[in-house]
């Protein structure tokens, strides 16, 4: 696999894990019972952080992409840490006293022991699968990030030797047409003189 296929598939793993935490992020996770009366619980009261961890993350991936050598390894312990943060709020809001203890704050009149909660065990688990994404993303970006290619590379400028790259010739055929535009002519070389009474005829 090429450095630049390498970057490539690193960012879609990661924006894939983001995008699961975004996605468990507007759902509710647990549904609370006090006699007739449900309340649905989300995430946004479970585990508020969730979706402020997944936007950093994808602005740390865009980060990447815009730099280079060791300031990746940094981001990219930035992205592992906001992953291990998405597996330890998903794990805590998956527990059943944490949506009663949420439920209670909106039903104050209620007992506890009176209320019954049921979560919702599939959007915990989308959740994770994302952290875990963007965990083993940011551990990846933070051990072989400096050596994948940078977003300018492509549009460097050849250096002296590049004439016999892919594309010299056409680079190198191009000048001299610009330069015969300009008045100049290139294939006189700087010890010819022309002399003025001949150049004039």
């Amino acid at each position: 696999m090429t450095a630049r296929r390498a970057l490539w598939t690193w960012v879609a793993a990661c924006v894939a894990g983001a995008a699961l935490v975004l996605l468990a992020a507007g759902r509710d996770w647990s549904t609370v019972t006090h006699g007739t009366r449900t309340v649905a619980v989300s995430a946004a009261e479970l585990a508020p952080a969730l979706g402020p961890a997944a936007w950093a993350a994808l602005a740390a991936v865009v980060a990447v992409l815009a730099t280079r050598g060791a300031w990746r390894r940094v981001i990219g312990a930035v992205i592992a840490l906001c992953g291990a943060g998405t597996l330890a709020w998903a794990w805590q809001a998956s527990r059943t006293d944490a949506a009663l203890r949420a439920a209670a704050e909106r039903i104050p009149m209620a007992e506890t022991g009176a209320l019954h909660a049921a979560p919702v065990a599939v959007w915990p688990l989308v959740a994770a699968v994302g952290g875990l994404l963007l965990v083993g993303g940011g551990v990846v970006a933070a051990l072989r990030g400096a050596g994948w290619p940078g977003m300018s590379d492509r549009y460097d400028r050849r250096g002296p030797g590049s004439a016999g790259r892919t594309g010299g010739g056409v680079q190198s055929e191009r000048a001299l047409w610009d330069a015969i535009d300009l008045g100049d002519d290139p294939t006189v070389g700087p010890d010819d003189t022309v002399e003025p009474d001949k150049k004039d005829q």
